[in-house]
């Protein structure tokens, strides 16, 4: 991620842990600018003036390897306020001379109970009667760094918060930035604000004019050619630039026939008609149904629709003439979790095709308008383009679409089957107001057949699962419990209406161990 030179702000330091990003979002949401980068990237920097603070994220390396990664301890000498989380802590401990075990017997996974030991800036505000916190570590620091004090314990990490307050230096071993910790964004609040002294310089509705005229001096008279889905990402970057440069974007959505029912016509005649885009639908699915006979496992589906997008999208671009750019919705956190982009040692768990997939193969600069922005941030940018509910508050839907909530082979049938089951899902979510409670919500096919009754006779048909859940970023999330009058209702109404579907059963697996797609 490129530096931003031109704005104060916290900058968080990436070791690697899975759920960075959500450090910066904690800070985001309360009006302050963050940055996430890279130690390769950090050791770069020049502009120290512009950095009012500093946070180490966690990260799957120790400190008691012998390769593992560090900072130069020059940066403590820059008198910039300095917060270590998990890893973090470990690092300041290490580098000032505190000891760190690498050791069963000092692992903490999941709750913990905080015992307050001192006062301190950094937890003003922050301990309740029962304060629980989220851990995730096996190493630990056992001996307290020269000059620092002990503010936190809990039973298994004696040193659960520390701190330097001569130097500005803080260090926590369990994660504020989840919401699995209660109150954890207290302690963002005090370390930015009260340490930090920096003043509240971030609000995402006010950056709609700094876009649009970004995007106006950058592309000036070329033409934007733009892959429009229809979900919010890819809709908020339309609308952006052709807010900037009108007549010259023109939007293509590839209908690959893994759509839910009637949704990608829908989103073409709201483009088409109420925003006046230059937009063009191309009917794909023969295509992708052909290339997809016989595939069961999940990631040759994956790997097949990704590349034939890319094909379809590609000859198809190919009809316009003096095309100079592509524009994709990539998002903040798609740059982050990028390994190619962050240089950081995270474990890949997936690929983005939005960074680094289309450009590559059509040579097109790219135009992401959306880069710095979390999914939150792009809803209210939405908002403030006049983006339809129906979209802007649409559940995340994966890039292949339906192919990966039929589990094993795709065929017609299943595809039309399936559309009508999560029709009559989604729709009785949002007939009972429960569709916007919900962060995601789907029905799946299961590659199982079973034996039913209807009208006195035998039936061997298919399962459906029904899934919703709860989550405030999708790096964690629990089953949503739906009442079992719905329950009861939904079940009985896909049965009845679908052919094809005799038994219809519910996910109650949170995230983890499982992840929300079941593919």
């Amino acid at each position: 991620m490129q530096f931003h030179k031109e704005r104060e702000k916290i900058l968080i330091i990436d070791f690697g842990s899975q759920v960075t990003k959500l450090i910066g979002r904690n800070i985001r949401e309360l009006g302050v600018y963050s940055e996430i980068i890279n130690i390769k990237d950090f050791l770069k920097i020049k502009e120290f003036h512009l950095i009012k603070g500093i946070i180490f994220s966690g990260g799957p390396s120790s400190v008691t390897s012998k390769n593992h990664q560090t900072v130069s301890k020059k940066i403590f000498e820059k008198n910039i306020p300095i917060l270590g989380i998990c890893y973090g802590l470990q690092l300041i401990a290490k580098l000032f001379g505190g000891k760190i075990k690498p050791s069963r017997s000092t692992r903490e996974f999941g709750r913990a109970f905080l015992i307050k030991k001192k006062s301190s800036q950094l937890t003003k505000d922050f301990f309740k009667r029962k304060t629980t916190v989220w851990m995730s570590h096996e190493d630990a620091v056992i001996k307290l760094p020269k000059s620092f004090k002990t503010i936190a314990s809990t039973s298994n990490s004696k040193l659960t918060i520390i701190e330097n307050t001569k130097k500005k230096i803080y260090g926590v071993q369990f994660h504020p930035e989840v919401t699995h910790t209660k109150n954890g964004k207290q302690i963002f609040k005090n370390f930015i604000f009260s340490i930090c002294k920096i003043k509240k310089n971030w609000n995402v509705s006010s950056q709609k004019l700094r876009l649009i005229n970004e995007i106006r001096q950058e592309i000036k008279n070329d033409k934007v050619i733009c892959a429009l889905s229809g979900g919010v990402d890819s809709s908020v970057a339309a609308l952006l630039i052709n807010k900037a440069i009108k007549k010259n974007l023109i939007c293509i959505m590839v209908d690959t026939g893994l759509m839910r029912k009637n949704e990608f016509k829908s989103s073409f005649d709201i483009f088409k008609k109420k925003y006046k885009l230059n937009v063009k639908l191309i009917d794909a699915s023969k295509i992708f149904l052909k290339k997809l006979k016989g595939v069961a496992n999940p990631e040759k589906k994956r790997k097949i629709i990704g590349k034939l997008f890319i094909k379809v999208f590609e000859k198809e671009a190919k009809k316009y003439k003096n095309i100079k750019y592509l524009a994709q919705g990539t998002l903040y956190p798609d740059i982050i979790e990028s390994k190619s982009s962050t240089g950081s040692k995270t474990s890949k768990i997936k690929s983005h095709h939005n960074v680094g997939g289309l450009p590559k193969l059509m040579k097109l600069k790219l135009i992401e308008p959306l880069k710095e922005f979390f999914k939150d941030e792009v809803r209210i940018l939405g908002k403030s383009l006049n983006l339809v509910n129906e979209i802007n508050y649409k559940h995340p839907f994966p890039g292949p679409g339906l192919g990966i909530r039929i589990i094993g082979e795709i065929t017609l049938e299943k595809i039309k089957i399936l559309q009508e089951a999560d029709n009559i899902y989604i729709k009785e979510l949002l007939k009972n107001k429960l569709y916007y409670k919900i962060w995601q919500a789907y029905a799946a096919l299961l590659p199982i057949k079973t034996v039913g009754v209807m009208g006195d006779a035998r039936t061997y048909e298919n399962i459906c699962l029904l899934r919703a859940v709860t989550s405030n970023d999708g790096m964690t999330a629990d089953y949503y419990n739906l009442p079992k009058k719905f329950l009861d209702r939904i079940s009985n109404k896909i049965v009845n209406n679908v052919k094809g579907i005799n038994r219809v059963v519910y996910d109650i697996t949170s995230k983890p161990p499982s992840t929300i797609e079941l593919e």
